[in-house]
């Protein structure tokens, strides 16, 4: 059997810069044959995505292929990019008694653990907002926040740094850092 040309119609092996010298990084005239055959397209012809007339469907199918190729795009910051924006941002929200743990290699669920204290539940809920908000503006990522609600004790799940508000009396009720820090380490 002969080989299948591919959905812009171009033979194997060949691409639209071999035929028509068309721009890769834009919506072409191949891309657009291939999204979106037009009657009577014989060759290769530039086509904006304002010249047609799409479904919602397709609509909606482009915009993920969008969302997919920018998150693609996106690169997260390692972890000691996101240590230090972490710890920036509690000292810039008055956090108290900041500690960092180092985990890489006995933990799995991230390379570093940051615990700190408010004053009040109102200021442990603010710390963790302004804590998500920043990382979302600085690095576009997400972050799962529990417990802000009662402000008691807030876990912001960052991926490679767990970071634990505490007020005061829950800290020293929990006292989590003891049990993540090398023995002999001094708080």
């Amino acid at each position: 059997a002969g080989a299948v040309a591919d959905p812009s119609g171009h033979p194997p092996g060949t691409t639209s810069r071999d035929l028509c010298g068309c721009e890769p990084a834009s919506l072409n005239c191949c891309t657009a044959l291939a999204k979106f055959p037009r009657q009577g397209a014989a060759r290769c012809s530039p086509v904006l995505q304002e010249d047609v007339n799409l479904t919602p469907q397709a609509e909606a199918v482009l915009a993920a292929d969008d969302r997919a190729g920018m998150m693609a795009a996106q690169t997260l910051p390692d972890s000691e990019t996101l240590l230090a924006s972490i710890l920036s941002s509690l000292d810039d929200d008055k956090g108290e008694d900041i500690v960092q743990i180092d985990l890489r290699g006995r933990s799995a669920f991230g390379d570093y653990m940051v615990v700190a204290s408010g004053r009040s539940t109102r200021q442990v809920a603010a710390m963790a907002e302004k804590l998500a908000n920043r990382l979302k503006s600085a690095f576009s990522m997400s972050v799962r926040i529990e417990g802000k609600d009662t402000g008691d004790w807030v876990l912001i799940d960052t991926g490679d740094v767990v970071v634990h508000l505490f007020r005061p009396e829950v800290r020293e009720f929990y006292q989590l850092e003891k049990m993540w820090q090398p023995q002999g380490a001094a708080n």
